[in-house]
């Protein structure tokens, strides 16, 4: 019979769990899958204009704030809910926080009188127009 010896000097924790428990562990412990902070975002670029999509349900138009600085385009949302339900022996009362933000740097060529938010089914739509000399010109070559 031959003896091995185990070496596992990267486990921190306790001999008797085995290395699936402290994966199990240590991933339900350092991250927290239920919670995403920052909305996922998709950037278009047409011919002319550029378009951000903020995937942000569960809010109303008047939340979201926007602004413009120079060429730094930030959105940011800080929502508060409170929720009191008064019942005969007890009162339960609910806060509920959400709030993001987020920041663009806008190209060369923008026009920044040409930007419009629209929020419609959960998205918000910014779509922020081109100058005229930004634009893509569409030229061919031909191959002598």
């Amino acid at each position: 019979m031959t003896l091995v010896k185990f070496n596992n000097k990267t486990r921190n924790t306790a001999p008797y769990f085995n290395n699936v428990f402290d994966s199990l562990f240590n991933d339900a412990l350092n991250k927290n899958y239920g919670v995403n902070k920052v909305p996922h975002v998709n950037i278009y670029e047409g011919a002319n204009e550029y378009k951000i999509e903020l995937a942000a349900p569960g809010l109303s138009k008047e939340d979201f704030k926007i602004d413009l600085k120079k060429d730094n385009l930030s959105v940011w949302v800080e929502k508060k809910t409170e929720n009191t339900d008064v019942q005969k022996d007890f009162t339960r009362k609910e806060f509920e926080y959400t709030s993001f933000a987020r920041s663009f740097v806008l190209p060369e060529g923008v026009d920044a009188d040409q930007i419009t938010a629209t929020y419609v089914d959960g998205i918000l739509t910014i779509t922020i127009g081109k100058k005229d000399e930004a634009k893509l010109a569409h030229k061919e070559i031909v191959v002598s």
